[in-house]
């Protein structure tokens, strides 16, 4: 921890604001002292990173060997351009920083000042906000429990006096706000921190959905609190004319209370719906072609047509197979053909003393569109139309 970091961290128990301050401060600095452990000058993975590329280079290389890939511009520039952008953001903490934790802390922070139409920053004004509302709070119930009556109210009334219910809506309203705020940047300051790690698995097919489901948790980290902010805002203009009342002529006002207790309670309703909202927008993203959503990952298997047997007829027209001769199959056809076996059809009408039979070839759509990978040299050679003349006499 740095000298500037112990400061901020003396002073985070003055309120909101400073303790995000002192958040922010650790996890900037724990995310920076992470890179340098792990690939910085003295880095410990500095031998697997070299191992790793080792091996990318090795397995383009095979693959050119074997004829699975080729030398041009298309295969090319998306190997090297992935090479370059994963040593870029491995090694370079400038980089790192710059792009990768710039987008996901201050990126939410400027957009949510954009919606609310506010100067500097949204989070600071936010955490600004409900401090003078907590201090309001706070400053009505010692008001309240400083005197006599309203001492004596709050012990007739018991455990929901409205002294106490106002401190639970109170802390439903801090937990709905600055709970949510801390809880998802010290995650963004973890995932952020392991990073380069799974920046690294980005270079390997076999591995890039951990690469993909590390840069979706990074983006639903950061944009939870664009909806805390948000939402939290709408709120707070609910909250001012209902805080400004809690205090009337009798003491603290019940409607007012309850009020604060039901709008503190929608609001943790509001954030538990965003994180939900948030994790679908999420899980719809395919990380630039590298995760495919479930429904696109399953085929259904393609279904076998036997193609029919087209029958000459004397005259030379072409006639299709009848349905009893249909539901024998097209093996049956050729069979039957062979040994001399009437066909049903055959057996009403009065068969030619010559008749000329083409027996197509029954393979399968599925197996011809096998890829040639998986195809023997064998099937390669597809078997031509058989044509045999003069078998019904």
């Amino acid at each position: 921890m740095t000298s500037q970091c112990t400061q901020i961290v003396a002073g985070a128990s003055d309120g909101i604001l400073p303790a995000l301050r002192a958040v922010d401060c650790l996890a900037n600095a724990t995310t920076s002292a992470a890179f340098d452990r792990l690939f910085g000058g003295q880095g410990i993975l500095l031998p697997a990173l070299t191992i790793l590329l080792t091996l990318y280079i090795a397995f383009f290389a095979i693959s050119l060997l074997t004829g699975r890939s080729q030398l041009g511009i298309s295969t090319l520039t998306p190997r090297m351009m992935t090479l370059g952008l994963v040593l870029t953001f491995a090694t370079s903490w400038v980089a790192y920083q710059n792009v990768v934790w710039s987008l996901a802390t201050a990126g939410p922070d400027q957009l949510a000042g954009i919606i609310m139409g506010t100067r500097g920053s949204a989070t600071e004004i936010f955490a600004t906000r409900i401090d003078l509302i907590l201090r309001v709070i706070s400053d009505v119930a010692l008001t309240a429990s400083g005197t006599a009556e309203g001492a004596a109210r709050s012990a007739a009334a018991g455990s929901f006096s409205p002294g106490n219910l106002m401190w639970l809506g109170a802390l439903l309203l801090l937990l709905g706000t600055v709970g949510i705020l801390v809880t998802t940047r010290i995650a963004l300051a973890v995932l952020l921190a392991v990073g380069p790690v799974f920046v690294l698995f980005a270079l390997f097919p076999g591995t890039r959905g951990l690469f993909a489901g590390w840069l979706r948790a990074i983006i639903l980290t950061a944009m939870t609190p664009l909806f805390v902010i948000v939402g939290g805002g709408l709120m707070l203009e609910l909250l001012i004319p209902v805080v400004n009342g809690l205090v009337d002529a009798d003491g603290i006002s019940g409607r007012a209370v309850l009020a604060l207790f039901l709008i503190s309670a929608v609001h943790v309703a509001l954030m538990v719906m965003a994180f939900r909202i948030a994790s679908t927008l999420v899980s719809g993203w395919t990380v630039f072609g590298l995760a495919q959503p479930p429904q696109e990952t399953l085929r259904a298997s393609p279904a076998v047509i036997f193609p029919s047997t087209n029958l000459l007829s004397p005259d030379g027209a072409i006639g299709s197979t009848s349905s009893a001769g249909a539901s024998r199959g097209p093996i049956m056809r050729p069979i039957m053909a062979v040994t001399g076996e009437p066909s049903p059809s055959s057996a009403m009408n009065a068969a030619p003393a010559r008749a000329q039979i083409e027996i197509s070839n029954p393979i399968s759509p599925a197996s011809s569109a096998m890829p040639g990978r998986t195809r023997g040299i064998g099937s390669r050679f597809q078997s031509s139309s058989v044509r045999t003349k003069d078998l019904l006499k």
